[in-house]
């Protein structure tokens, strides 16, 4: 029998809905993770996708936090996106529901034990024990969904060898898989076994909270009965506090058809949002877009609209669905109408009992209705237009939650574009300045050998007395000179070749190096220094999105700099094992003011930025997609003083890769 049939495992409907809620609204990777870290069913398929092939023979994913950071944003959302679609099509009878309630507590119940239990007697890898706990029943979760009753019980009976064959099959190593394989020894027996054995060991028996489990602390870890029975009492009030911030009743029988109802809801919403934002023609700029999408609105909703579009410092009618609409534009100071007030609170702004201001009485002229909604649509601190929508006063809660919905994906859609847009122009102008630079010196290269040669010619012109074979010499240096002219030409057009795949790293950062250096670190008070190393660095990725990583994190880096000067280091390295697999190392060091905590957790999520207004925060989650797009890693270090980031390439060359 295979142990393990597929991985599409079930969740409990309130834990899968918070987890596509905190998606939606863009929650931070600490908020998200938590969710998903409390769900056995979603820890597996993050795991399974983390150390699955596609990411290459890279050490094992040991927390959800790392494999957030492996998968990137986007994978993510999808993720959880198509784990909610999964579970919406998810039958159970009312007793697996209960069943399914039950081994969420527990598991819980395990995982917060372990990382407790690590804690405690100073195990190193804190969140590997939470994760384990989090594992060490998946038989059971498996047998839930099993509908036959002899496989089911196989699947029981099995567990711990199911579990320990899973973490082996991610990687997660020998002493994971023992932890799994020997959790049900006796605590006599476990003496003398590894530290992560026990800790998964003795928190299985304290989950269940009987005096075994008390008895066994001691034993493992010397630990007194009155300090295991706070450890429990904590734990339990833990485990009650994650249950009711995700509204899964603990005390009563369980009922998964409101959670379930909920979630079928929230995920159709989403998806006709979607689709009727796919309806619309989603290029140009933003106000093309918006007024391309108003349509789309109305399909929907079922409700009259207008859209405005901000432009220079006026909200413009640019398109609506009552028939052809009058040149309006209006100032964007508030000014008491639902318009203004939405654009400048980026809030969705209801007239309902207030009165109407005379720009409002002349919206609902436009869309025949009593009442009016504005919605604005926000992209990190812009707000590039309003929706304004004709209601009756009266509007369902399921007609306010597509429009928020459509509101968002269409956020998302215009923040993706306007990041492309910025980096384009941030970085055309470098790139175009290393490319004229790049091509002037390899035409510096070619031009010395053909001077030398124009000058034998001339030379041998002077020494020939036939002279037929003097003229014939005069063309070919005629021919030179042209050659020459047109190097020279060349050198003044940008020759850059970007669809190459491999590229020679110190190249080209040498090439970017007195560009950048030229660009931004012209004030006396800050300092650039490069440091390659001798070892070859030939990389699997364009030149053009090397300079676009090293022109985002340079400029970033400067920028943190405090005003009394700094510097910024970058250093290369090769080769670089890891993971059974040859990288080229690139190190961009700052000594600048670090990153805050509220940042960090977040810091490759477009809008999270320590710059203040008139930054949009999409440099490092541009250079986290581009990163992730040639299959390389990222990593940053921030201290109190000072940002490190790490990326690794994979290398062009794989030869004489180490095995172990």
């Amino acid at each position: 029998m295979n142990t393990v049939p597929d991985l599409q495992l079930p969740s409990l409907p309130e834990v899968t809905l918070r987890a596509l809620e905190a998606c939606n609204k863009d929650g931070n990777y600490r908020e998200i993770s938590e969710i998903i870290a409390s769900d056995t069913a979603m820890v597996v398929r993050i795991l399974a996708l983390g150390n699955s092939a596609l990411y290459g023979p890279t050490p094992g994913i040991r927390s959800i936090d790392q494999a957030l950071s492996r998968l990137g944003t986007k994978r993510f959302k999808t993720l959880i996106l198509t784990a909610a679609l999964q579970q919406v099509l998810l039958e159970l009878g009312a007793g697996a529901w209960q069943q399914l309630r039950d081994f969420w507590r527990h598991a819980l119940t395990t995982a917060l034990t372990a990382r407790a239990l690590a804690t405690l007697t100073r195990y190193r890898e804190v969140d590997e024990a939470f994760m384990l706990g989090m594992l060490h029943n998946i038989g059971e979760l498996i047998a839930i969904k099993t509908p036959d009753a002899e496989t089911r019980q196989a699947y029981m009976d099995r567990q711990s060898d199911i579990a320990a064959e899973l973490v082996t099959s991610w990687g997660l190593g020998p002493f994971a898989a023992d932890a799994m394989r020997y959790q049900q020894a006796l605590p006599s027996e476990l003496r003398d076994a590894g530290h992560l054995v026990k800790v998964i060991s003795l928190s299985t028996r304290l989950a269940l909270s009987d005096s075994a489990g008390i008895a066994a602390a001691g034993t493992l870890f010397g630990l007194s009965e009155e300090l295991t029975r706070e450890i429990n009492r904590r734990i339990s009030h833990d485990v009650s506090a994650m249950a009711a911030s995700l509204g899964i009743p603990l005390i009563n029988s369980y009922r998964s058809e409101p959670g379930s109802q909920e979630l079928r809801q929230t995920v159709l919403r989403q998806a006709i949002a979607q689709q009727a934002i796919g309806f619309a023609d989603l290029t140009g700029k933003s106000g093309v877009i918006l007024a391309e999408t108003v349509n789309s609105l109305t399909l929907i909703t079922g409700l009259p609209a207008l859209c405005f579009g901000f432009d220079d410092d006026s909200l413009v009618l640019l398109s609506g669905t009552t028939g052809p609409h009058p040149h309006l534009a209006v100032t964007a100071q508030a000014g008491g109408s639902v318009l203004t007030e939405a654009f400048n609170s980026r809030m969705p702004v209801s007239l309902n009992e207030q009165k109407p201001a005379v720009l409002d009485r002349q919206l609902l002229s436009l869309l025949r209705t009593s009442s009016l909604t504005a919605i604005p649509v926000v992209t990190g601190d812009r707000c590039p237009g309003v929706f304004v929508l004709g209601t009756d006063g009266n509007t369902p809660g399921t007609t306010t939650e597509l429009i928020r919905l459509f509101t968002e994906q269409l956020s998302a859609v215009l923040q993706e574009r306007n990041a492309s847009f910025e980096s384009d122009a941030q970085s055309a102008g470098i790139n175009h300045k290393v490319a004229i630079e790049k091509l002037r010196r390899q035409v510096h290269e070619i031009s010395n050998p053909l001077t030398i040669i124009r000058q034998y010619i001339h030379q041998l012109r002077d020494r020939l007395d036939d002279p037929g074979a003097r003229e014939e010499l005069g063309v070919v240096q005629d021919e030179l000179d042209r050659a020459g002219n047109l190097l020279l030409q060349m050198s003044q057009d940008n020759g850059d070749n970007t669809g190459e795949t491999m590229s020679d790293l110190n190249a080209e950062l040498q090439s970017l190096a007195r560009v950048l250096e030229n660009s931004l670190f012209s004030a006396n008070n800050l300092h650039f220094n490069v440091l390659m190393c001798s070892t070859p660095t030939l990389v699997i990725a364009s030149p053009s999105a090397i300079r676009q990583i090293l022109i985002n994190l340079v400029r970033n880096a400067v920028e943190s700099l405090p005003s009394d000067g700094g510097g910024v280091t970058i250093k290369t390295s090769a080769p670089v094992w890891q993971g059974h697999r040859n990288w080229v190392e690139m190190e961009v060091t700052d000594t600048g003011t670090g990153i805050p905590d509220t940042i960090r957790d977040a810091l490759f999520t477009p809008g999270k930025t320590t710059k203040g207004e008139g930054h949009s925060g999409l440099g490092l989650s541009i250079v986290k997609q581009l990163v992730d797009d040639m299959d390389g890693i990222i990593a940053c270090h921030a201290g109190q003083e000072g940002t490190t980031f790490r990326i690794l390439l994979p290398a062009a060359s794989q030869e004489g890769i180490k095995s172990d």
